[in-house]
């Protein structure tokens, strides 16, 4: 994807300061952007939003599980851009399986809090509702209105718990949460490109597949096994799909779901 495919876009970008954020934080920059870093953590998103390496953006305190917080975000970057062309909802609750202190992943489904279920729901789920809601008036008044919605491929293939087996014991699950409000994320793309149809709005999944991100290396062993190219993502492998879904090269695209998962699903 060429330089300049986004040129003069505002895309507001929910989780900006995470890990896969802060790489598209910089594609998008690079590819033209007015880039929005919406994180709950604003010192992180500040940093990120400095550091991008083309037109200026800014950086944006939000929790996703707020309507207030929302609204005011969206208040904030119609300010200061007069415009919102693009929404990328990738703000998401996703336990780290190298991390045995607790949390998640140590459930199974049988004991699975609903604290932790509403939790997922709250942020996975509704985050994306609210986000989509309250940006919805200036995207349609863009012209070249995209959303895209952040999944995974646990959203369309249930998760291999074999991953998280050591010597016969299963210590780690892939918790139920993710899979479902990743799931429903697809649902929610197809709704959204199907009730703007006529519009100018389009809207679509990206789907990813496993990035390393220091995870325990027996995982990665047994995950790139089963990954038909051999290995986990790069954290920069899914720029290219982001940044083609928000412009012009996807213009008769809308409610499709763009796998990007090393083959994960082929098998």
């Amino acid at each position: 994807m060429s330089d300049g495919c986004l040129q003069d876009r505002v895309v507001v970008l929910t989780g900006g300061a995470g890990l896969l954020g802060r790489n598209y934080s910089q594609a998008l920059s690079s590819a033209g952007a007015h880039v929005i870093v919406a994180d709950i953590d604003h010192t992180r998103a500040n940093a990120i939003a400095e550091a991008l390496p083309g037109v200026p953006g800014m950086a944006v305190s939000m929790d996703v599980t707020n309507p207030e917080s929302v609204r005011q975000m969206v208040d904030k970057v119609h300010e200061r851009f007069g415009h919102i062309d693009a929404l990328v909802n990738n703000a998401a609750i996703d336990p780290k399986f190298d991390n045995l202190n607790g949390g998640a992943h140590t459930y199974s489904f049988e004991e699975y809090p609903l604290e932790l279920w509403q939790q997922s729901l709250n942020v996975n789920l509704t985050g994306v509702f609210l986000c989509t809601q309250a940006f919805a008036p200036f995207l349609l008044a863009s012209g070249r209105g995209s959303v895209v919605n952040v999944a995974s491929i646990y959203g369309i293939v249930g998760p291999d718990q074999r991953l998280y087996r050591r010597d016969d014991m299963q210590l780690r699950f892939k918790p139920v949460a993710y899979s479902v409000t990743k799931s429903a994320l697809i649902g929610l793309t197809k709704y959204l490109a199907s009730y703007w149809a006529g519009s100018n709005v389009r809207v679509n999944t990206l789907t990813l597949g496993g990035v390393e991100a220091d995870h325990d290396p027996e995982f990665v062993r047994r995950y790139s096994e089963r990954t038909p190219m051999g290995r986990m993502a790069r954290p920069d492998e899914y720029c290219g799909a982001l940044v083609f879904l928000l412009s012009d090269a996807s213009s008769y695209m809308t409610g499709a779901n763009l796998v990007i998962d090393g083959g994960w699903t082929a098998w």
